[in-house]
């Protein structure tokens, strides 16, 4: 199974966090649904053109939030996310990019005010199309 996963090599973030936030938000907007079964670690390692530690550590992060499940001998598969638990993921998912970008504002000295108003820039650009 081909899962769509965009690695951007030039990112500041980690690749796994790439990987991991990429699956998490597959898995939480049901384009991943409960109980697709996932490549091997080695296999999606290959087609990611990264190492087998990289996306063990994405697998097991997600296993251990309940949204995989590892079955012994068969593979890893989409675990059941009931309706409450997949809104405070997808809620979660969302405060982390916004304090991911904040952080990046305030990293290259931009002042809270400018980040509201690059805020509302944003959402008006996304949400008016």
């Amino acid at each position: 199974m081909k899962i769509p996963i965009q690695i951007n090599e030039n990112s500041a973030e980690p690749l796994y966090h790439q990987i991991e936030n990429q699956l998490r938000s597959l898995i939480i907007t049901g384009q991943l649904g409960e109980g697709t079964h996932l490549p091997s670690i080695r296999e999606f390692a290959g087609a990611l053109n990264c190492s087998v530690i990289t996306v063990r550590r994405v697998y097991q992060d997600l296993e251990n939030e309940g949204l995989l499940r590892t079955k012994q001998g068969t593979g890893t598969f989409v675990a059941q996310v009931e309706a409450g638990d997949r809104e405070h993921y997808r809620l979660k998912a969302a405060e982390e990019a916004m304090q991911a970008a904040v952080q990046s504002g305030k990293a290259v000295g931009c002042t809270e005010e400018e980040m509201e108003s690059l805020f509302r820039e944003a959402l008006r650009a996304i949400y008016s199309n």
